[in-house]
C-alpha cells in the first residue's frame, strides 16, 4: 500500500469515527474533548497505587519461557508487550492471536492494524504508548481465555502496569475489563465511564476485533478515545 492509499484509509477511518478534521496544531488534540468531570464515574480501585520500582525487563525475566499454565504447550512465541516503557497511555487487550503468536508482538493482525489507526486518530503512534494483553500465550483456535489461565497470567500484567505507571489505561474488550476491574458487568454497560485503577484512569472500550465484526460501534470507540485524549491533555497541563 502506497502513502496515498494509506492516507485515504486513515481519512476513511476518521470519517467513520466522526472526526470532523485534523491539524498538526497540538491544540487540535484537545478540540472537542468532553469534560472529564462530566464523564467520570468512580469505581473502587482493585489495588493500591504502585510503590515498586520494578522494571519491565525484570518482569519479563521473571516470566521467562513460562510453563505456569497449559497454554504454553500450544504457543509459538510468548507475547509480553511492546511500546514506550514510560508511556502515559497503555492499552490492554485479551490475548494474542495467530499473527501475534508468530511474531511475538501484540496487536499486529487485522485488529492490531485497526488499533494502530485508532491511536493515530488521537495524534499518537504505537511508539508513544504501551500495548499488552492479559494473557501472554495464544489460546488454541483463539478461544476465550479460561479462568485458571487468567488467574495465572494476570499478575504479570498488573506488574507491567505498576512498572509503566501510565496516566491512562484503555481496556479493550470484555476480558481485559473484567480482569482489571474485577467485575462481571458487560463492556456495553461499563464503557463511557472513567474508572480509577492503580493510580491511573481506566477507560473501557470495545476490542478492535469486535469493531471489525460490528463497524457501527466505531463511533462509540471514538467517543471513548475523546475521553482518553481529554485525560491526557489534563494530565499534561496547559
Amino acid at each position: 500500500m502506497n502513502r496515498r492509499e494509506q492516507l485515504a484509509e486513515h481519512l476513511e477511518l476518521f470519517r467513520e469515527l466522526g472526526v470532523e478534521g485534523v491539524s498538526r496544531d497540538p491544540r487540535w488534540r484537545r478540540r472537542g474533548a468532553p469534560s472529564t468531570e462530566a464523564a467520570a464515574a468512580t469505581t473502587p480501585a482493585p489495588a493500591a497505587e504502585p510503590s515498586s520500582a520494578e522494571s519491565l525487563d525484570q518482569i519479563q525475566a521473571d516470566l521467562g519461557e513460562c510453563t505456569r499454565c497449559k497454554l504454553h504447550a500450544g504457543r509459538t512465541t510468548l507475547v509480553f508487550g511492546v511500546g514506550n516503557p514510560h508511556a502515559d497511555l497503555m492499552f490492554v487487550g485479551e490475548a494474542p492471536g495467530r499473527d501475534e503468536d508468530r511474531q511475538g508482538i501484540p496487536f499486529v493482525g487485522r485488529a492490531g492494524q485497526l488499533l494502530t489507526r485508532i491511536i493515530a486518530a488521537i495524534g499518537l503512534g504505537r511508539d508513544d504508548v504501551y500495548i499488552a494483553n492479559v494473557i501472554k500465550c495464544r489460546p488454541p483456535n483463539n478461544r476465550n481465555p479460561e479462568l485458571d489461565e487468567i488467574m495465572t497470567c494476570e499478575p504479570f500484567l498488573f506488574r507491567q502496569v505498576d512498572a509503566i505507571r501510565p496516566r491512562v489505561v484503555v481496556a479493550l474488550g470484555t476480558f481485559a475489563v473484567r480482569a482489571l476491574l474485577r467485575t462481571e458487568q458487560p463492556i456495553s454497560r461499563l464503557r463511557g465511564k472513567i474508572h480509577d485503577y492503580r493510580g491511573a484512569k481506566l477507560v473501557p472500550t470495545f476490542h478492535p476485533a469486535y469493531l471489525l465484526r460490528s463497524p457501527e460501534r466505531k463511533r462509540d470507540v471514538w467517543e471513548d478515545m475523546q475521553k482518553v485524549r481529554a485525560l491526557l491533555a489534563q494530565s499534561s497541563g496547559p
